[in-house]
Formats: structure tokens, sequence, C-alpha cells
């Protein structure tokens, strides 16, 4: 019998952050899916979650653990899906450890994630998106803050990790443009619209001394974190709907920014290799989904097709006696 603990805990700190060098928010999603799944078996097995055994989570407990996800907790396929893949991603990381458990954990791997609807990406029009950004009061230190954060995230189209992670020595000196370490540890240097880089300036011109490096700080100098964020956004969206009530009831997140931003890039260049660059996404098939949000490329694919009546071709008479009548002509 193998205790789970110490293959959690060399899961977590070595695999996850050491070798493949993921961040601490992908580090904090697996090990609250983990947490979920022991808090789960825990009482089913009679014991506590810190004595749990490796043998004890077989196919059928974590499906029943996948199951009482949709079921008791009402969560969405997507999410069961995410619980599922730091599951089988932990039991192909142990089945190197322990070889007796290679066939639990077959099983384990068999179990398959479930299909989810494919949905167009939420992101603002220009109408809205100017309206957010000038909902932030230019004559306040937290408005001008706000008025920066906000630019910055649809003109860079930044991850809310990427957003609250950025530190004043990302920033190029004139602030034309940023340094960002992304998602995978991938890195891009992204410019800035000059909007963009005027709101940002006059950011750092009076965010003054603090002690940490983070760009965005709250009133007690501290790092904003990301529910501050949304926190933030969803008072300037407020604000905002007052000028613009086509947002009003609307779902805005920061990664709608994000969405925001791919589409501006996409209808401005109608390159989907440049929005990926942009966006940091490691392979083009992340960034399909905006092409299938966007109506623009819809409309150039029904431009391009010729009506079959408008064909190049020779001509011919609709009537055998207009055809005579041609040739007699």
């Amino acid at each position: 019998m193998s205790s789970l603990a110490p293959h959690i805990e060399a899961f977590l700190r070595e695999h996850l952050a050491r070798h493949r060098a993921a961040s601490a928010l992908t580090c904090d999603s697996y090990a609250y899916s983990f947490q979920a799944l022991f808090e789960f078996a825990a009482p089913r097995l009679r014991t506590v979650p810190s004595a749990l055994l490796l043998e004890q989570l077989d196919a059928p407990l974590i499906g029943a653990f996948l199951e009482q996800l949709e079921s008791v907790r009402r969560n969405s396929a997507q999410t069961r899906n995410i619980r599922l893949a730091a599951i089988r991603s932990f039991f192909s990381f142990v089945q190197h450890r322990e070889p007796a458990a290679l066939e639990q954990i077959r099983r384990i791997l068999a179990i398959p994630y479930k299909k989810t609807d494919t949905r167009l990406v939420a992101y603002l029009d220009k109408t809205e998106t100017q309206a957010l950004l000038d909902a932030p009061d230019p004559t306040r230190r937290d408005g001008i803050r706000d008025r920066a954060m906000l630019h910055l995230a649809v003109c860079a189209g930044l991850r809310v990790s990427e957003l609250t992670g950025l530190r004043t020595s990302d920033v190029e000196a004139q602030c034309k443009s940023i340094h960002v370490l992304g998602k995978g540890r991938r890195e891009r240097a992204l410019p800035l619209w000059k909007p963009t880089a005027s709101a940002l300036r006059a950011w750092l011109a009076v965010r003054g001394e603090v002690a940490a490096p983070e760009v965005f700080v709250n009133a007690r100098g501290e790092p904003f974190s990301r529910w501050g964020v949304a926190y933030v956004l969803q008072n300037h969206a407020d604000t905002a709907s007052l000028a613009c009530p086509s947002l009003r009831g609307k779902q805005i997140s920061p990664h709608v920014l994000r969405h925001t931003s791919a589409m501006i890039v996409l209808q401005a260049t109608q390159d989907i290799r440049k929005v990926s660059l942009w966006l940091g996404h490691s392979t083009l098939a992340t960034t399909e989904i905006y092409v299938r949000a966007d109506p623009s490329q819809k409309l150039e694919a029904i431009e391009a097709v010729v009506p079959p009546h408008l064909r190049k071709g020779k001509f011919r008479p609709p009537d055998r006696l207009i055809a005579l009548l041609r040739t007699k002509s």
C-alpha cells in the first residue's frame, strides 16, 4: 500500500512547478481539484484525506466524483473536464513511480472527457469598449490607475495573471512597449497604442515609490489580485453602462477584454497568426475561436463566391427559336 500524500506533494512541488514550469495559477487550480477529490473520497472511505492510499483512488471512485461535480455541485461539463485533466495528469506522473498500480492507472486514464458546446467568444464592440475606457475618473489617483489598467488589458490583451504580474521593469522607458512573461513561461514583447502609452505614463507619474515591483498596486501599495481587478472592472462597467446601455446585463470579465483585444487585432490585420502572437498562444488552434466569432470573415467568404449564374462561360440562348434567329442575324 502506498500513501497518497508524498505523491501529491512531489507532483505539485517538483513536477508541475519545476519540471513543467507551470504558473502559480495552474498549480493552484490543480491543488483545488485534488482538494475537492480528497474531500469527496475521504468520507466514503471512512478516513481522513491525509491517510488516503493511492490504491483507494480507483476508476469507479473517480467516476463517482466527476458525476457528483455535475449532479450535486452543479458544475459545468467544462469544469468537470478541468478536474479530470488534473487527475489524469497526476496519474500519468504516478505510473512511473508506482509500476504495481499500472492497471489501476490505465483504467483512470481511460475515463473520457465530456463533449462541451463550442460557444462564440464574448467581446465588446467599439462603442462599448470606448465607454468602458472612459469610465474611470481621470481627476482621481485610483481613476488614473484604473484607466491605465483597462487600456492595457484591451490594448495588450493580457491575461489577468499577466496584468497583475506586470512589473515596472517590464515597461519600456517611454511606455511604448511592454515585456510579458505569459502562460507556459512564454515571453513576448508588445507595442502599445498611443492612448494606452499615454494612460500608462500618467499612472506611473502618480504611482509613487512603493515596495511592490508590480505596476498596478492598491491604496496600501500592495499588488492587485485577480479578484481586485475583477472588482474594479465591474465597477467601471456599471458606470459605463449609464452612457452605453448595451453594456447592461453583459458579463464583463478581464478575459472578455482579452477577447476584445483579439477581435480588434483580427479585424485590423485579417491574419490569425498575428492574433496568436499578440495573445501569446502556443498553437493556432487556440486562436481559431476568434475567426468563428468574427462575422466579417464570413462576409468575405460570401463575397468571394461567384453565384453560378454569373460564372464566366459561353452564352447559351434559353430557347431554340432565339438560337435560330441569332444565327440568321
